[in-house]
């Protein structure tokens, strides 16, 4: 089993977290070990490289005087909100070594996700409505990734005590309409965030083959 790095560094700034993520990448594309990042954003809208501007129903202006920033990415998807209480994971991982393409790569996402929501009495599901995870017709978890040079970098969102309110000033992953919810909507209880990240990196080292390393909580700017 191949080796995986967890570095979970806490709230970062988005533009931070990118810049880690570009780095990292170029290091396992030079055949360094796979890295999983867990960590949260202070409030941030991310808009896709192929996302709509009109799904960002608010100004970037009046967004910002909200306290979020606003990025446009390279990842796929369209819009989506990060904040505090919502784990984001970016897996970097060479994908090629797995054996693995981008649609095997989104549905292995999809379905660590649906089980760790399952060890949570949460009963997730995919949906022909688009990439992610829903609770009925309600998306809990947003998928948009970037595969350059065989390597995974961005990945997954998980509302675990998001505010959802914050969802209004977009169109969720392009989709008119579409609804939202969390862990702690679902429940009514909040969730220890460590605890949560826990089992996302157990499942995720079992989806993908990896031997666990002792995780290093520390600042992105270190590997």
């Amino acid at each position: 089993m191949a080796a995986l790095t967890v570095l979970r560094p806490g709230i970062t700034p988005y533009d931070a977290a990118l810049q880690v993520q570009q780095r990292i990448a170029a290091e396992v594309r030079a055949g360094a070990e796979a890295t999983l990042i867990l960590l949260e954003h202070p409030p941030t809208y991310t808009l896709g490289k192929h996302g709509n501007i009109a799904h960002l129903l608010s100004s970037e202006s009046d967004l910002l005087v909200r306290g979020a920033a606003v990025h446009r990415t390279d990842r796929g998807g369209d819009a989506t909100y990060h904040g505090p209480g919502q784990i984001v994971a970016y897996p970097i991982l060479n994908l090629r070594a797995l054996g693995l393409g981008a649609a095997a790569y989104v549905r292995s996402l999809e379905s660590l996700l649906i089980d760790v929501l399952a060890r949570f009495g949460i009963a997730a599901t995919r949906s022909l409505r688009g990439h992610g995870v829903w609770v009925g017709d309600a998306k809990i978890a947003a998928i948009g990734v970037r595969i350059a040079g065989a390597v995974s970098t961005h990945g997954l969102a998980l509302n675990v005590n998001t505010d959802l309110d914050r969802f209004r000033h977009i169109v969720p992953c392009g989709i008119a309409g579409g609804a939202v919810t969390s862990m702690q909507r679902l429940t009514g209880s909040s969730f220890e965030m460590r605890l949560v990240e826990d089992e996302i990196i157990a499942v995720f080292s079992r989806e993908f083959r990896f031997e666990r390393v002792p995780v290093i909580a520390e600042p992105v700017h270190g590997r």
